[in-house]
């Protein structure tokens, strides 16, 4: 297996952005092909949902039976093994405590001045489309980090699109995890043509005023595309990580997390980041013991990776591998360093930061309570991870007394005939001039 290697301090600064960029070249490619499967869903509803599940999935579909029914969610309870259940309700216990801790107050307020308060109040948003993928396997942690937020912020319509398994069937633990999440609103589309339903909305999907979720170059290039017509949420796209090592981390523990982000398909990045070339020899001989034992495609996706948009990056210094990470905005950053929390404090951007040898990239994926779902291709330096406040809005809210208006009136008239607004300058004066009468 090879496994590429980059040593920073020789690296132009054309080769490093090539390192940075990803798997943006990817979603670019696909483009033009989104486009027509956006236009085709946008003018056929439910039977172009139909046409390409069959054509990309190679599901024949109903049109008209396209939402999951009870009696799959029943069957898919039946399915599913005891313990797997009872691992599901611990990881959603967990997860929504951590997001309870998120919720804001539903209204607040101040007075900013003498007779006049200001305030905001927070309100779910009406519709979402949650997204979760299924192409290179079944997700239902996905299912839970974007469901239990939606639910816990009393969002009134929440719409489920996952591609259909080769029967036409929604994965069994999904459908059980949406249950136990609250969700019951199921939709078989997958790919560019989710996104495009819950953009437009067809006979059976409902139209939503946001997306959230992950999902391949296909869906990241969709979300783009209906930006205006919806909010696509959060840039999630193909998965990566970060391992930041000093030379006191254990090789073989670091290999173990780098592989963990590469394994879920040939367009994930996954890099070792370490001013250590003897840790870097040493991670990358354990790396390839690692990849070999693994079945395939995992086996062949992690081998495209680490020769792909993975690797292990060679730096100066410890100080040059954190300018690194922070150029870099993973999407999961494992540090393994001897104080962690030193390193902490000086990272910008990263989606999470797993600190420490114990803090493992599958806890926060599955079961520490954090959100999984994170932003990805760089978009860490100005998005957060998905939480309540996604589903969230705030509406701003005054009163203004009499005395009040008086108090604020000359600034608001002022303010306004500079700016060249007569009418602004007229009502603002009518009304600090109604409220002295009033008085």
């Amino acid at each position: 297996m090879r496994i590429n290697r980059f040593d920073l301090a020789t690296m132009g600064p054309a080769d490093q952005e090539r390192l940075m960029r990803r798997a943006e070249v990817d979603i670019e490619a696909v483009d033009a092909d989104v486009r027509r499967i956006v236009d085709d869903v946008r003018r056929g509803g439910d039977q172009a949902l139909a046409e390409l599940a069959e054509r990309f999935d190679g599901v024949r579909l109903d049109p008209g039976a396209l939402a999951a029914g009870p009696d799959e969610f029943a069957r898919a309870e039946r399915e599913i093994p005891p313990e797997l259940a009872a691992a599901m309700e611990k990881a959603v216990a967990r997860v929504r405590r951590h997001h309870e801790a998120q919720l804001p107050p539903a209204t607040w307020m101040i007075e900013p001045t003498p007779g006049v308060m200001t305030g905001e109040r927070v309100t779910p948003i009406e519709s979402v489309g949650l997204y979760v993928p299924r192409g290179k396997g079944a997700f239902p942690s996905v299912m839970m980090m974007l469901a239990v937020p939606a639910v816990l912020a009393g969002v009134e319509t929440i719409v489920v699109c996952t591609p259909p398994g080769p029967d036409g069937s929604v994965d069994a633990a999904s459908l059980v995890m949406a249950r136990m999440c609250g969700v019951t609103s199921v939709m078989k589309a997958g790919g560019a043509q989710a996104i495009a339903a819950l953009a437009y909305g067809t006979a059976t999907v409902p139209r939503v005023r946001k997306i959230v979720g992950p999902g391949n170059p296909y869906v990241a290039a969709a979300k783009r595309l209906v930006y205006g017509v919806v909010d696509p949420g959060l840039p999630a796209g193909p998965s990566e990580s970060i391992v930041l090592c000093d030379e006191t981390a254990d090789p073989v523990l670091a290999a173990h997390e780098v592989i963990v982000e590469a394994e879920h398909g040939p367009d994930s990045a996954a890099l070792v980041v370490t001013s250590s070339p003897a840790l870097a020899d040493a991670i990358a001989k354990v790396m390839v013991d690692l990849v070999a034992e693994l079945p395939s495609p995992r086996r062949e996706f992690c081998e495209k990776v680490f020769s792909g948009y993975g690797g292990i990056v060679v730096t100066p210094d410890l100080t040059a591998s954190i300018a690194f990470v922070n150029r870099y905005a993973p999407e999961h950053l494992r540090v393994l360093v001897s104080d962690p929390f030193s390193v902490l404090n000086k990272i910008r951007n990263a989606g999470e930061v797993l600190l420490g040898e114990n803090a493992s990239i599958p806890y926060g994926n599955f079961t520490l309570g954090v959100n999984a779902i994170l932003p990805t291709g760089g978009h860490a330096k100005s998005y957060s991870g998905v939480s309540v406040h996604d589903f969230l809005k705030r509406s701003s809210f005054c009163y203004v007394t009499p005395e009040g208006a008086r108090t604020v009136g000359d600034v608001a008239v002022a303010l306004a005939e500079y700016e060249g607004f007569p009418a602004h300058a007229r009502a603002a004066r009518f009304a600090m001039d109604r409220s002295a009468e009033s008085h």
